[in-house]
Formats: C-alpha cells, sequence, structure tokens
C-alpha cells in the first residue's frame, strides 16, 4: 500500500454514512450483507445507497457479488488489514522507541 491508496480509501470513508456501511459489513463478517437489508439496517434512502456503495467499492474496502438478484457486499477484511499495517508500520519509532508497537488482531 502507498500514501495514495491510503488517501483513496480514506475519502471513500469520508462521510458518516459510509463509515456506518462498512461498520455492519464488518459485524456481518464473511457471509456479508444484501443492499436491501443494509438499507433497512441503516435507514438510508436508496437514492444515495448506491452511491456510496460505489465509492467504497471503487476503493476496494468491498466486495460485491451477485446471488439471483440480490447484491451482496462483504468488507474485504484483506484491504482493511493492509490499511491498518499501513498506518501503523512506523508506530513507536522515534521519541516513542521505548514503547512495543501496537498489535492488532481481527477476530
Amino acid at each position: 500500500m502507498n500514501d495514495l491508496n491510503a488517501a483513496n480509501a480514506f475519502a471513500a470513508l469520508g462521510h458518516p454514512s459510509r463509515v456506518a456501511i462498512l461498520r455492519l459489513l464488518v459485524q456481518a463478517g464473511g457471509a456479508g450483507l444484501t443492499v436491501s437489508n443494509m438499507r433497512e439496517s441503516l435507514n438510508m434512502p436508496a437514492t444515495t445507497f448506491g452511491h456510496h456503495l460505489k465509492a467504497m467499492a471503487d476503493a476496494k474496502l468491498i466486495q460485491q457479488s451477485r446471488e439471483g438478484r440480490a447484491l451482496i457486499s462483504v468488507a474485504d477484511f484483506s484491504a482493511l488489514q493492509t490499511l491498518i499495517e499501513f498506518l501503523m508500520e512506523d508506530c513507536c519509532r522515534g521519541s516513542l522507541s521505548s514503547q512495543t508497537p501496537l498489535e492488532l488482531e481481527i477476530s
């Protein structure tokens, strides 16, 4: 990951609705959720919901697939972990060198 990829990911999360969508998908795990289930859970209008999903898919934070007529969205845990590792790769260097780096675990 580089600065540009990280900036694109953060830009895609630069709206409270997108953060809420991603948090919901993280909670859903590998099974993901249909667009209609997410919209119902978050009480968002269809007109803006698709725009938010597209922005996150374009930033590769979520993956989408079709199952019949349903569009299933899943958080891309690998991409999220890469983003976290990118942010933390220089953790605790310099003046904080006596501290141990923060270890992250996704369960």
